[in-house]
């Protein structure tokens, strides 16, 4: 298990700055700290800082992952509309080629996602943080 002392203490968002806070209630991110930090150990990277709509919540359930069911087990509270999650990079573009793409907190969303998706399309979805 991946213990949150092995993630980076100079997490920087895909504009630069320091990464945000993205979420405590739902407490989010791999480490479940709030933030979209990760590591190599965290193969999902689960970098961007989306807020989840009724529409995203829907195909990801229909495209096999359920977000919206709590799973204790896991530390997951399942997610509503409204409420801003660490998502999958390579989830967020697969819901952005279907467009379904959530919108997206850029100062909280770690650089790591640029080597899925190009910053000019996150900007797109860009919400204030």
């Amino acid at each position: 298990m991946v213990t949150p002392t092995a993630r980076s203490t100079t997490a920087r968002n895909v504009l630069g700055g320091e990464l945000k806070l993205c979420s405590e209630a739902p407490r989010t991110g791999f480490f479940r700290d709030g933030c979209c930090n990760t590591t190599a150990d965290d193969l999902g990277a689960h970098t961007v800082c989306a807020e989840m709509t009724a529409e995203f919540l829907f195909f990801s359930r229909e495209t096999g992952n359920d977000l919206s069911t709590p799973r204790p087990e896991y530390d997951f509270p399942g997610l509503e509309p409204g409420d801003r999650w660490c998502l999958c990079a390579a989830r967020w573009v697969e819901a952005h080629a279907a467009g379904k793409a959530p919108r997206v907190v850029l100062e909280a969303t770690h650089e790591r996602t640029l080597d899925y998706v190009p910053l000019a399309v996150l900007q797109r979805y860009a919400i204030p943080g």
